[in-house]
């Protein structure tokens, strides 16, 4: 891009690109082919392409920490900016499959990183289909927090099945997330809120936190307010629907 352009996409007075040059359809078919690099297994994941600042070349990866979070079609970004600085020492990734909004919010980190020395490191994001290849970047019980907010309701039936949350994709994040890990999902979409809690507490490795877990948990506040879109919902006084669930070992598993 010529520099003039770039110059245009960043805004004067803070710094940040401008979500205007990067705006794309609200959503994406899943169950599209799309083409872009996906790793071979998560041990094929370039470390230092993502967090230079803290794995300066590939070979100095260290293998005992790896990405802890993943916020599932993290949209333009704004909970990764966000848990970034509440868990400053946590490796964290969204996973977008809009190109356009995958590129805003890369530029968005490389610019908060340039303004804030030192802060935003650990922060990243990919685009990839996380419906097809959360197991290429995660290994067994990697992660100890997912996010899934305001995903796509796809209203008809005959689209339930592109649903980021479902029971064939729970087993997947089972397999990624830690015993003791937590996913967190929210909607403005009554029936979508209805279908996801289902899911979960349903799914043999899930179990619902408490009311009393959920309001000590400091990330269960920024599910509604971190986002652009709880923000929207916020300002229209909408209601949301919000389903947050513990990873679990199944009794008849334990010994």
């Amino acid at each position: 891009m010529p520099e003039t352009e770039v110059k245009a996409t960043i805004s004067k007075s803070t710094g940040l690109p401008r979500k205007r040059f990067y705006r794309a359809r609200a959503h994406s078919n899943p169950l599209s082919d799309s083409h872009f690099p996906v790793p071979i297994s998560p041990s094929q994941f370039d470390y230092s392409l993502h967090y230079p600042q803290i794995f300066p070349s590939s070979d100095q990866v260290d293998g005992s920490r790896k990405v802890q979070f993943a916020d599932i079609g993290c949209g333009f970004g704004g909970l990764l900016i966000s848990l970034s600085t509440l868990f400053p020492e946590t490796l964290m990734i969204g996973m977008e499959l809009r190109d356009k909004v995958t590129e805003y919010v890369k530029e968005r980190i490389l610019s908060l990183r340039v303004t804030n020395p030192g802060q935003y490191q650990n922060v990243s994001v990919v685009r990839t289909n996380s419906m097809k290849y959360i197991p290429n970047y995660f290994e067994k019980t990697q992660l100890t927090k997912m996010f899934f907010l305001f995903p796509d309701p796809h209203f008809k039936e005959k689209n339930h099945r592109r649903r980021v949350i479902s029971p064939f994709l729970l087993d997947e994040y089972a397999y990624v997330l830690k015993p003791g890990g937590v996913i967190y999902t929210i909607t403005d979409v009554e029936e979508l809120g209805d279908w996801m809690k289902s899911c979960l507490e349903n799914h043999p490795m899930f179990e619902a936190l408490t009311e009393k877990e959920l309001e000590a948990d400091p990330v269960v506040k920024l599910l509604s307010s971190a986002t652009e879109e709880g923000q929207k919902v916020a300002r229209n006084g909408g209601q949301t629907f919000q389903a947050v669930c513990r990873r679990i070992v199944p009794s008849d598993q334990t010994s």
